[in-house]
C-alpha cells in the first residue's frame, strides 16, 4: 500500500502496492527481525517503517502503538517451534539435537531467544515475552509432557534451553563452545530427559 503522507522525518520510502494484508504482514516481518536484532528499546517505530517500506504513521495506523506492534511480533517470533519436536519420546534427545545445531559458533539463526534476551530491560517488554512464552512453547510443551507437574517441568526444560543458549552462543564458553557436538548432545538430552520423561 503506498503511504498517505511522507515520514515523520519528511522523506518518502519506497511505494508498496496497495494491499492492506501484505503491507501489514511486511511491517510485523520487518518488526520482528529489528526486535529480535535490537530489543524492544534498542529500536523504533520510525527505523521498522522504513524497513518496511512504509511510513511511521502507517505502522501506527496498522499496530496503534509501538508496544502493540512489539507484541505481535513476539507471537509471531515464539509460535513456530525451534527446538522442540512433536515426538513425546525423542523429546530430549530431539531438543539437544537442535539446540546443539542451532547454538553451534559458526550457526546464524534470527532466534526468538535473542528478542527475549535483548529485551528483558524493560519491564512491560518482558511481560509481552513471558505471556507469548507461556502461551506457546510452555503450553505445547506443557500439553506434550506426560505425568504429574507438567507445567512446572516444561519451564524447567525451557530454563535448560535457555540457559544452554545463553552459555554457548550468547556468552561463547569456551568448554561448551569447543565441546565435541555428539559427547555435548548426548550429555544435554540426559539433562533434559530429567525433566520430560515421566516418573511413573
Amino acid at each position: 500500500m503506498a503511504p498517505d503522507a511522507n515520514d515523520v522525518d519528511g522523506s518518502a520510502p519506497p511505494k508498496r502496492a496497495r494491499n492492506a494484508a501484505a503491507t501489514r504482514e511486511a511491517i510485523l516481518r520487518s518488526a520482528v527481525i529489528a526486535f529480535i536484532r535490537h530489543g524492544y528499546d534498542g529500536v523504533g517505530v520510525r527505523e521498522i517503517a522504513q524497513s518496511a517500506g512504509v511510513t511511521a504513521m502507517l505502522v501506527n495506523r496498522y499496530f496503534g502503538s509501538k508496544e502493540q506492534l512489539f507484541t505481535e511480533a513476539v507471537d509471531v517470533a515464539f509460535t513456530p517451534r525451534t527446538v522442540l519436536s512433536d515426538n513425546p519420546n525423542t523429546l530430549a534427545w530431539d531438543a539437544a539435537v537442535r539446540l546443539v545445531e542451532r547454538t553451534a559458533p559458526e550457526s546464524e539463526h534470527l532466534d526468538p531467544f535473542l528478542l527475549m534476551l535483548r529485551s528483558v530491560s524493560n519491564p512491560r517488554a518482558t511481560e509481552i515475552v513471558r505471556a507469548s512464552v507461556e502461551k506457546h512453547a510452555g503450553r505445547y510443551l506443557s500439553e506434550l509432557l506426560e505425568g504429574p507437574d507438567a507445567d512446572e517441568r516444561a519451564m524447567l526444560a525451557h530454563s535448560v534451553i535457555a540457559g544452554f543458549w545463553l552459555m554457548r552462543k550468547m556468552l561463547g564458553f569456551t568448554a561448551l563452545a569447543q565441546a565435541d557436538p555428539d559427547d555435548l548432545t548426548r550429555r544435554l538430552a540426559a539433562m533434559l530427559s530429567v525433566v520430560t520423561d515421566s516418573e511413573e
